[in-house]
């Protein structure tokens, strides 16, 4: 059986450039797409997620413009960054998808839902808050220390970002790196400096950005983060998720940005009930 470890990556053509993917799960039914946080590459999904949610859904994650194994570089606004994931979407030849979006996955997310609504049918935005959230502006400070933390302890920086500095914390980032490395060949390209650099003043502008009328996504948004994210506070998720006509609110306790990961075995079965409702309203 195919799973995360195993499944190989592919590449499409979307408007000249390749954009890398994989995928998994039975394809049939509406697509679930995934979207993914400052820096990552397509090896950095927690398996446990993909798989859990590629059970009973056709998954896709890729790599947008400039990141990892895709072509280009990355641009400096979310705007564009949804763009992107529009076209490559539509480049698959899907009419409509659920999306999760993760950190500023979430953002971009959001602009896919508020540039082309008639895509999106579902979507779960996780770690993640809205454009205009205040104090966004410390966003490179707080990476920064992170950065200089991990140099210090010769350890990767979201042990920081994502998870809190308890035994429990450290014991969910310990086995959340573990998870990481299960996949040992066909392994992405590692993030550049260029696409760094790019998210990073996109998640800036977007934090400086005027407010977007979420009253505008009207389809069921699941919002999900930790009790204390770091990088994105945790007030700005719940600020989203009572802005968004159609939501509903889980937050994971004793948890930070990666909070979703730290309780993927409460994470994936909620997102699976909530892709599989039958009514168009969130329950």
């Amino acid at each position: 059986m195919t799973t995360w470890k195993t499944t190989p990556t592919k590449t499409i053509n979307v408007n000249g450039t390749a954009f890398a993917y994989r995928e998994l799960g039975e394809a049939t039914g509406v697509p679930v797409v995934f979207l993914h946080h400052f820096t990552a590459v397509l090896d950095d999904w927690d398996p446990r997620v993909i798989d859990g949610v590629a059970a009973q859904h056709h998954v896709i994650a890729f790599d947008n413009r400039g990141v990892g194994a895709t072509g280009s570089r990355v641009p400096t606004d979310i705007e564009h960054m949804g763009a992107d994931a529009v076209a490559f979407i539509r480049a698959l030849g899907y009419d409509q998808v659920d999306l999760i979006g993760f950190s500023l996955g979430g953002a971009v997310a959001q602009m896919v839902a508020l540039q082309a609504p008639d895509l999106v049918r579902r979507m779960v935005l996780a770690g993640t808050g809205p454009r205009g959230g205040g104090g966004i502006w410390k966003m490179p400070f707080i990476v920064g220390g992170a950065y200089t933390k991990a140099f210090l302890t010769r350890k990767d920086p979201r042990h920081f970002l994502f998870f809190p500095r308890t035994k429990a914390g450290k014991k969910a980032a310990n086995a959340y790196f573990d998870r990481l490395a299960e996949r040992t060949t066909d392994r992405d390209t590692p993030i550049s400096q260029q696409a760094r650099l790019a998210q990073l003043r996109a998640i800036t502008g977007a934090g400086l950005h005027a407010a977007d009328d979420l009253s505008k996504i009207t389809v069921p948004v699941f919002v999900a983060n930790g009790d204390n994210d770091l990088m994105v506070a945790s007030e700005h998720s719940a600020d989203m998720a009572a802005r968004l006509p159609n939501s509903r609110l889980r937050i994971y306790p004793d948890s930070g940005h990666g909070g979703v990961f730290q309780y993927h075995q409460e994470f994936v079965p909620e997102v699976l009930s909530f892709l599989a409702a039958k009514s168009p309203a969130v329950s």
